[in-house]
């Protein structure tokens, strides 16, 4: 079997996770390049190894009628300026094996849709690239299964491979991500990625006024299933973000906006740090050394939450105005979030709702 990659060992080691992001789809290559720059200069602000992440074709889409982009010739050039402009590794989809050859001359990672995550001949061709590989666990899988896939790009000489949990089947419309699944998903021995966006996913539950249905999406419980993720400890988050989601062609419902991106991270990796200390502080307790709790507090928003771990030091948590109070918050710059999609005036309104 071949060696890991130096980026497949800088993903596994990176803390408190990785970031693989971008738009949907290519729409444009000014778009693209423009989404690029920004993502990059938050995640480098905020200190997280990033991946950028675009299809150039969406083949499974729900109508024949939507967006895909502009195609693999066209969109892996654009993809490549983007590596070259940025010095960002890449990360975009495959659908068929003879894809494969051409994608991994320009992608870093090669992501396997979840529709697709048991195809043997895709997963093969795929490994053989010797690119890293991520696989969408099957919104109609158990995550047991992915312990199969995964061993099917190790047993075609490829180690660089991961998993990402991407929500399950509830019902005929709807998803919903069960977080023993991040446990249960180690079970396939290598990085474990929660896919955020997706996950929120309303499957051909969207009516079309002109007739048919499209995927519609929960955008606002996107910090819901993130703070869950990282909490629980997954090594890498993968979201998609868009400038204007309410006008993107594709997955627009389940796209985060860009001007909330920085303030997210900046929550989750504070949970993520939060989690890692107490682990290693459990790990050195239970080595047999003596371990003492000592009380201090959380402060959220304001409120002053008494918690019990074995960080004294850690008085506080620096977390974003995406409340976690249990109500909703006004938005500080007082505007109305209906521009980023967010449904104002009902339970699940804007950016800052209680969860």
């Amino acid at each position: 079997m071949a060696a890991s990659s130096p980026l497949y060992n800088q993903l596994k080691a990176a803390e408190p996770f990785f970031l693989l992001a971008g738009p949907n789809v290519i729409e444009s290559e000014e778009h693209i390049l423009r989404m690029a720059k920004h993502i990059k200069d938050i995640a480098t602000k905020v200190g997280l190894p990033l991946v950028f992440k675009s299809s150039f074709d969406k083949a499974n889409r729900t109508s024949s009628k939507s967006f895909r982009g502009p195609g693999m010739a066209e969109g892996l050039k654009i993809l490549e300026k983007v590596k070259v402009a940025y010095d960002l590794p890449i990360v975009t989809d495959v659908h068929e094996s003879s894809q494969c050859e051409a994608v991994g001359k320009v992608a870093d990672i090669i992501q396997i849709p979840a529709f697709l995550c048991r195809q043997t001949d895709l997963l093969v061709a795929a490994a053989h690239t010797g690119k890293i590989i991520n696989i969408k666990k099957g919104q109609f899988c158990a995550p047991s299964v992915m312990e199969n896939s995964a061993e099917k790009i190790r047993l075609a000489g490829n180690p660089n491979v991961m998993v990402c949990e991407r929500g399950t089947m509830f019902g005929y419309n709807d998803l919903i991500v069960d977080p023993r699944n991040f446990e249960w998903m180690r079970e396939a021995n290598c990085p474990v990625v929660a896919d955020i966006t997706h996950s929120l996913q309303q499957p051909a539950g969207k009516k079309l006024d002109g007739g048919g249905v499209a995927s519609g999406g929960l955008r606002e419980l996107i910090p819901c299933i993130a703070r869950t993720a990282v909490a629980v400890g997954v090594d890498g988050i993968f979201m998609e973000v868009h400038d204007d989601p309410l006008s993107a062609p594709v997955d627009g419902p389940t796209q985060w906006p860009l001007r909330h991106l920085e303030e997210l991270l900046e929550e989750l990796i504070a949970i993520a740090i939060l989690t890692l200390k107490f682990r290693r502080g459990s790990q050195k307790g239970s080595s047999g050394s003596k371990s003492t709790l000592h009380p201090t507090v959380i402060k959220i928003k304001g409120s002053v939450i008494p918690s019990f771990h074995k960080f004294a030091t850690l008085s506080t948590v620096p977390l974003s105005r995406f409340s976690l109070s249990g109500k909703r918050s006004i938005p500080e710059d007082g505007r109305c979030e209906e521009e980023d999609g967010f449904r104002e005036g009902k339970s699940h309104g804007n950016p800052n709702f209680g969860l």
